[in-house]
């Protein structure tokens, strides 16, 4: 059986992540390992937080902090936010830690002796006032395009359109506000991806079964030609720029591009990880380095479509231009974006939920059912308010937390809190199984395949099985005229519970763990994947007592949709 390496995409560093960042990348992927461990797989789920950049030190600044300060700081908001949802990261890394530091300049090294690095003269924008060259993004004026006065040097964001900041109108640094500026000439590091094309493009092809929206991603920017691309910034937060151990000539003020670095902590995070052991001696090497016994090992990554580009070509460039045996991605699982009723979320402008404010209302598994049954993989897809109450109080509370609550309580009051025994399952039960059995394969197939949507379309259908089968069943029924058959009906209406606990896990953990904890159950040994449901329906022998289970899920009333329609911007009905 193959080891599986799961990468998800790096949040970046600057505040909590959005619903659509979650479901973008590290939900699904969070879904995926958990599938794979209860499967018996041997997963290694690796992510991190994406700590350099332009955007970290201007946060940083407004925050009255150093960046090293500040992204010390948002680290645990961040890995604590990951912890309340769930995300079973077998280690959650950062850019900033030395084992990226190290990997960094040794790729760069490597790629400049493969002639893919070279220096280049550009024309970059200087603020005589602040005595520097300037980012990007630390130039500020008026769009050439459509006139909006606070277009950015990378881009406008009223309009859209790429910008390089010579071309603002009446510029400015947003360092000290200064219009001092001239354009000067600098050196940058260049990775030449021109010359990777060929092989980007060979690459791409031998990867046929990669989900239509990686690969149309992938080869509309190979239609149009490999571009090299700048990998260096006028920064002082980031990884410096060196040359045999030493800093590089002309290079002091300036850092790696977080682009460049930022991939390269997949493979750092995991020496991360394999520093963090006890015994600080575990092989992140053989996860990695074909040579070195990653030649069993399938690498798949999740990402937003905004992110694909990179991994498809930057990436590749980067660690397929070194010539070493790394490992490349065998399936990248790409989703479009969640939207918020249509557009943007923004925090500036009180649009959208983030996760530490979703946990304030209403507990991880609501979101995490509703983020995956309704995941954006064919379309963006547009996040309501009144669609995600609609699915918690159907999917959740009436389908699920209803059969859960309702059998338990029956059978303490009918037979006690264990459970009971007599009479033996019959023709009802037989297809009950028969169907279960399609079902679960079917399900176990689409999670295989990662195509969640439809996974959960056959984890909701399995969970209507049982309430249909207790409506034919209808134990409360028999039990006055046949207790041993209501016996019967009751011990696998039961099982049933553990069952779907098994099946719901990947997607609703801490819920799969109530319902585990019903009948005193381990989870981690309880939720081995169910391949056989005849089987799974004889787990529970009469007998095993259970505590009747809790309300599993409370429903959203109208006037609490009311108030978080309020008070988390959702445009008005009538708009």
């Amino acid at each position: 059986m193959p080891r599986i390496l799961i990468t998800s995409a790096l949040p970046y560093i600057n505040g909590v992540k959005h619903l659509g960042n979650l479901v973008g990348s590290m939900l699904p992927a969070d879904v995926y390992a958990r599938f794979q461990r209860a499967r018996g797989q041997e997963v290694l789920y690796i992510c991190a937080t994406d700590e350099h950049g332009t955007p970290a030190e201007l946060a940083a600044r407004a925050a009255g902090q150093t960046a090293e300060e500040y992204c010390t700081e948002q680290y645990e908001v961040q890995k604590r936010a990951g912890e309340a949802f769930g995300l079973s990261f077998d280690h959650f890394g950062r850019s900033s830690n030395l084992p990226n530091h190290r990997l960094t300049q040794h790729f760069a090294a490597v790629l400049e002796e493969k002639g893919l690095i070279q220096e280049r003269a550009d024309k970059q924008v200087y603020s005589i006032d602040d005595q520097r060259f300037l980012p990007d993004r630390y130039v500020e004026g008026t769009c050439p395009e459509c006139g909006h006065e606070k277009a950015r040097g990378d881009q406008c964001d009223n309009c859209g359109r790429l910008l390089d900041p010579v071309e603002l109108i009446n510029p400015y640094s947003t360092i000290s506000g200064s219009r001092n500026l001239e354009t000067r000439e600098t050196k940058h590091l260049y990775l030449l991806q021109s010359k990777m094309q060929d092989r980007i493009a060979e690459w791409v092809d031998d990867h046929p079964d990669w989900p239509l929206l990686t690969k149309s991603i992938a080869h509309k920017w190979l239609k149009e030609g490999l571009r090299d691309r700048a990998i260096t910034r006028d920064l002082y937060w980031g990884i410096k720029v060196e040359k045999d151990g030493r800093p590089r000539s002309g290079f002091e003020n300036k850092v790696f591009y977080v682009w460049f670095d930022a991939p390269i902590e997949y493979l750092g995070a995991t020496e991360e990880w394999a520093l963090a052991s006890p015994d600080g001696n575990r092989d992140w090497r053989s996860w990695w380095r074909l040579d070195e016994g990653a030649e069993d090992v399938r690498y798949v990554q999740f990402m937003g479509k905004d992110n694909v580009a990179f991994h498809t070509v930057s990436f590749p460039c980067t660690i397929l231009g070194t010539e070493e045996p790394w490992k490349t991605v065998d399936t990248l699982k790409s989703l479009n974006w969640l939207t918020w009723y249509g557009g943007k979320f923004s925090t500036s402008e009180n649009r959208g939920i983030f996760m530490d404010q979703a946990l304030e209302l209403l507990p991880a598994d609501t979101w995490r059912w509703h983020l995956m049954a309704n995941a954006p993989e064919s379309d963006d897809a547009s996040f309501t308010l009144e669609h995600f109450a609609s699915v918690v109080n159907k999917d959740l509370a009436d389908v699920l937390g209803n059969f859960v609550n309702r059998i338990t309580r029956f059978c303490a009051a009918r037979f006690g809190e264990a459970v009971p025994e007599g009479g033996a399952f019959g023709e009802v039960e037989d297809r009950l199984i028969a169907d279960l059995g399609q079902r679960i394969k079917a399900y176990t197939d689409a999670l295989e395949a990662m195509e969640f949507r439809k996974a959960f379309v056959e984890l909701r259908a399995i969970w209507v099985a049982g309430n249909e089968y207790l409506q034919v069943a209808a134990p409360w029924t028999k039990v006055k005229q046949d207790k041993d058959a209501a016996a019967a009906s009751v011990r696998c209406a039961l099982n049933l519970i553990v069952l779907y606990a098994a099946l719901s896990r990947p997607v609703i953990p801490f819920t799969a763990d109530k319902m585990f904890a019903v009948f005193g159950l381990d989870s981690e040994a309880a939720s081995r994947w169910p391949e056989n449901a005849e089987q799974a329906l004889q787990t529970l022998q009469p007998g095993h007592e259970f505590t009747p289970a809790p309300v599993l899920f409370t429903k959203v009333e109208d006037d609490q949709l009311l108030e978080w329609r309020e008070k988390f911007g959702a445009p008005r009905a009538d708009k």
